[in-house]
Protein backbone atom coordinates (compact mmCIF):
# COMPACT_ATOMS: atom_id res chain seq x y z
CA UNK A 1 0.00 0.00 0.00
CA UNK A 2 1.19 3.48 -0.87
CA UNK A 3 1.62 5.55 2.31
CA UNK A 4 2.54 8.78 0.50
CA UNK A 5 -1.05 10.01 0.80
CA UNK A 6 -1.07 9.59 4.58
CA UNK A 7 -0.48 12.46 6.98
CA UNK A 8 2.59 12.34 9.20
CA UNK A 9 0.28 11.74 12.15
CA UNK A 10 -1.30 8.73 10.44
CA UNK A 11 2.13 7.32 9.56
CA UNK A 12 3.09 7.69 13.22
CA UNK A 13 -0.03 5.79 14.27
CA UNK A 14 0.70 2.92 11.87
CA UNK A 15 4.30 2.64 13.06
CA UNK A 16 3.24 2.70 16.68
CA UNK A 17 0.59 0.02 16.09
CA UNK A 18 3.14 -2.26 14.43
CA UNK A 19 5.81 -1.83 17.12
CA UNK A 20 3.40 -2.05 20.08
CA UNK A 21 1.67 -5.21 18.82
CA UNK A 22 4.93 -6.96 17.99
CA UNK A 23 6.38 -6.14 21.40
CA UNK A 24 3.38 -6.97 23.61
CA UNK A 25 1.25 -9.40 21.60
CA UNK A 26 -1.93 -7.31 21.86
CA UNK A 27 -3.18 -4.02 20.46
CA UNK A 28 -2.80 -0.64 22.20
CA UNK A 29 -5.69 1.28 23.67
CA UNK A 30 -7.04 4.47 22.11
CA UNK A 31 -5.27 6.51 24.80
CA UNK A 32 -1.98 4.68 24.13
CA UNK A 33 -2.28 5.62 20.45
CA UNK A 34 -3.11 9.21 21.31
CA UNK A 35 -0.05 9.59 23.54
CA UNK A 36 2.23 8.08 20.89
CA UNK A 37 0.88 10.41 18.19
CA UNK A 38 0.71 13.51 20.37
CA UNK A 39 -3.10 13.63 20.29
CA UNK A 40 -4.97 14.57 23.48
CA UNK A 41 -8.50 13.99 22.13
CA UNK A 42 -9.80 10.42 21.79
CA UNK A 43 -12.24 11.61 19.14
CA UNK A 44 -9.30 12.82 17.01
CA UNK A 45 -7.60 9.46 17.47
CA UNK A 46 -10.77 7.71 16.34
CA UNK A 47 -11.04 10.05 13.35
CA UNK A 48 -7.54 9.09 12.19
CA UNK A 49 -8.16 5.38 12.83
CA UNK A 50 -11.34 5.62 10.75
CA UNK A 51 -9.37 7.24 7.91
CA UNK A 52 -6.77 4.45 8.07
CA UNK A 53 -9.51 1.82 8.19
CA UNK A 54 -11.31 3.34 5.19
CA UNK A 55 -8.01 3.38 3.29
CA UNK A 56 -7.47 -0.31 4.02
CA UNK A 57 -4.49 0.00 6.37
CA UNK A 58 -6.14 -1.47 9.46
CA UNK A 59 -9.22 -3.31 10.70
CA UNK A 60 -11.16 -2.72 13.91
CA UNK A 61 -13.74 -4.70 15.86
CA UNK A 62 -15.90 -2.34 17.97
CA UNK A 63 -17.02 -5.23 20.22
CA UNK A 64 -13.46 -6.12 21.21
CA UNK A 65 -11.26 -4.15 23.61
CA UNK A 66 -7.91 -3.17 22.04
CA UNK A 67 -8.86 -4.78 18.70
CA UNK A 68 -7.02 -2.61 16.17
CA UNK A 69 -5.14 -4.69 13.60
CA UNK A 70 -2.89 -3.79 10.72
CA UNK A 71 -3.87 -5.51 7.49
CA UNK A 72 -1.67 -7.36 5.03
CA UNK A 73 -1.15 -6.46 1.38
CA UNK A 74 -4.29 -8.36 0.41
CA UNK A 75 -6.47 -6.35 2.77
CA UNK A 76 -6.80 -9.18 5.34
CA UNK A 77 -6.46 -8.50 9.07
CA UNK A 78 -2.91 -9.29 10.10
CA UNK A 79 -3.95 -10.48 13.57
CA UNK A 80 -1.88 -13.66 13.74
CA UNK A 81 -2.97 -16.45 16.05
CA UNK A 82 -5.14 -14.78 18.68
CA UNK A 83 -7.63 -15.80 21.33
CA UNK A 84 -10.66 -13.83 22.50
CA UNK A 85 -11.23 -13.65 26.25
CA UNK A 86 -14.56 -12.33 27.61
CA UNK A 87 -14.27 -9.17 29.69
CA UNK A 88 -16.72 -10.10 32.45
CA UNK A 89 -16.72 -6.94 34.57
CA UNK A 90 -14.66 -5.54 37.45
CA UNK A 91 -12.55 -6.92 40.30
CA UNK A 92 -11.60 -4.78 43.27
CA UNK A 93 -7.94 -4.59 44.30
CA UNK A 94 -8.95 -2.83 47.50
CA UNK A 95 -10.74 -3.70 50.68
CA UNK A 96 -13.46 -6.24 49.81
CA UNK A 97 -16.43 -4.58 48.11
CA UNK A 98 -20.01 -5.81 48.29
CA UNK A 99 -21.02 -7.57 45.09
CA UNK A 100 -24.38 -5.82 45.07
CA UNK A 101 -22.60 -2.44 44.98
CA UNK A 102 -20.41 -3.21 41.98
CA UNK A 103 -20.63 -3.37 38.21
CA UNK A 104 -20.23 -7.16 38.22
CA UNK A 105 -22.63 -7.81 35.38
CA UNK A 106 -21.17 -9.42 32.27
CA UNK A 107 -20.44 -7.24 29.24
CA UNK A 108 -20.31 -7.97 25.53
CA UNK A 109 -16.63 -6.95 25.36
CA UNK A 110 -13.74 -9.30 24.89
CA UNK A 111 -9.97 -8.86 25.14
CA UNK A 112 -7.95 -10.20 22.22
CA UNK A 113 -4.55 -11.73 23.06
CA UNK A 114 -1.80 -13.47 21.16
CA UNK A 115 -2.18 -17.20 21.82
CA UNK A 116 1.40 -17.53 23.05
CA UNK A 117 0.77 -15.11 25.93
CA UNK A 118 -1.02 -17.81 27.97
CA UNK A 119 -0.16 -21.51 28.12
CA UNK A 120 -3.65 -22.86 28.83
CA UNK A 121 -6.29 -21.04 26.81
CA UNK A 122 -9.34 -22.87 28.20
CA UNK A 123 -11.81 -21.37 30.73
CA UNK A 124 -10.30 -17.89 30.68
CA UNK A 125 -12.07 -14.67 31.60
CA UNK A 126 -10.91 -11.10 32.15
CA UNK A 127 -11.73 -8.46 34.73
CA UNK A 128 -10.87 -4.78 34.89
CA UNK A 129 -9.12 -3.76 38.11
CA UNK A 130 -10.38 -1.09 40.50
CA UNK A 131 -8.28 -0.01 43.48
CA UNK A 132 -4.61 -0.04 44.42
CA UNK A 133 -4.11 -2.89 46.90
CA UNK A 134 -1.94 -4.85 44.41
CA UNK A 135 0.31 -2.03 43.19
CA UNK A 136 3.52 -3.70 44.40
CA UNK A 137 2.55 -6.68 42.22
CA UNK A 138 2.41 -4.21 39.29
CA UNK A 139 -1.39 -4.37 39.10
CA UNK A 140 -2.83 -0.88 38.93
CA UNK A 141 -6.24 0.71 38.64
CA UNK A 142 -7.57 0.25 35.10
CA UNK A 143 -5.40 -2.76 34.29
CA UNK A 144 -7.06 -5.92 33.01
CA UNK A 145 -6.34 -9.25 34.71
CA UNK A 146 -6.86 -12.45 32.76
CA UNK A 147 -7.88 -15.35 34.98
CA UNK A 148 -8.18 -19.12 34.69
CA UNK A 149 -11.44 -20.38 36.19
CA UNK A 150 -10.67 -22.53 39.22
CA UNK A 151 -11.89 -23.09 42.76
CA UNK A 152 -8.41 -23.97 44.09
CA UNK A 153 -5.21 -22.00 44.62
CA UNK A 154 -1.65 -22.55 45.79
CA UNK A 155 -0.02 -20.31 48.36
CA UNK A 156 1.19 -17.08 46.80
CA UNK A 157 -1.10 -17.14 43.77
CA UNK A 158 -3.09 -14.01 42.92
CA UNK A 159 -6.78 -14.86 42.90
CA UNK A 160 -10.23 -13.37 42.56
CA UNK A 161 -12.10 -14.27 45.73
CA UNK A 162 -15.72 -14.12 46.79
CA UNK A 163 -16.21 -13.92 50.57
CA UNK A 164 -19.54 -15.66 51.03
CA UNK A 165 -20.32 -14.45 54.56
CA UNK A 166 -19.90 -10.82 53.51
CA UNK A 167 -21.14 -11.12 49.90
CA UNK A 168 -17.94 -9.28 48.96
CA UNK A 169 -15.29 -9.70 46.29
CA UNK A 170 -11.59 -8.84 46.12
CA UNK A 171 -8.30 -9.50 44.31
CA UNK A 172 -5.48 -10.66 46.60
CA UNK A 173 -2.68 -13.19 47.02
CA UNK A 174 -3.87 -16.41 48.66
CA UNK A 175 -2.19 -18.11 51.64
CA UNK A 176 -3.55 -21.00 53.69
CA UNK A 177 -2.27 -20.72 57.27
CA UNK A 178 -3.50 -23.43 59.61
CA UNK A 179 -7.23 -23.00 60.12
CA UNK A 180 -7.31 -19.58 58.47
CA UNK A 181 -6.80 -18.11 55.01
CA UNK A 182 -4.74 -14.96 54.61
CA UNK A 183 -5.67 -12.71 51.70
CA UNK A 184 -2.57 -10.58 51.25
CA UNK A 185 -2.55 -7.19 49.50
CA UNK A 186 0.57 -6.01 47.70
CA UNK A 187 0.45 -2.54 49.20
CA UNK A 188 2.38 -1.73 52.41
CA UNK A 189 -0.37 0.65 53.48
CA UNK A 190 -2.97 -2.15 53.66
CA UNK A 191 -3.38 -4.99 56.13
CA UNK A 192 -4.00 -8.66 55.22
CA UNK A 193 -7.49 -10.09 55.53
CA UNK A 194 -7.80 -13.21 57.73
CA UNK A 195 -10.85 -15.35 57.00
CA UNK A 196 -12.34 -18.77 57.61
CA UNK A 197 -11.59 -21.10 54.62
CA UNK A 198 -15.25 -22.13 54.54
CA UNK A 199 -16.16 -18.53 53.69
CA UNK A 200 -13.71 -18.25 50.77
CA UNK A 201 -14.77 -19.11 47.23
CA UNK A 202 -11.99 -18.76 44.68
CA UNK A 203 -13.34 -17.60 41.32
CA UNK A 204 -10.11 -17.76 39.32
CA UNK A 205 -6.34 -17.34 39.44
CA UNK A 206 -4.52 -14.58 37.56
CA UNK A 207 -2.47 -15.82 34.59
CA UNK A 208 -1.81 -12.50 32.86
CA UNK A 209 -1.98 -8.76 33.51
CA UNK A 210 -2.73 -6.42 30.59
CA UNK A 211 -1.39 -3.10 31.81
CA UNK A 212 -2.69 0.32 30.96
CA UNK A 213 0.18 2.54 29.92
CA UNK A 214 0.64 5.64 32.08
Amino acid sequence: MDQTKLSERQKTILGFLRDYTQERGYSPSIRDIGRAAGISSTSVVNYNLKKLEDAGYLARDPAVARAVHLVDGEGNPDSGDHIRVPLAGYIFASNPVMVSDTAQTASDEVVELARGMVQDTGDLFALRVKGDSMIDALVNEGDIVVLKKTDRAENGQMVAVWLTDRNETTLKRFYREGKRVRLQPANPKMQPIMVNPAQVQIQGKVVLVVRQMA
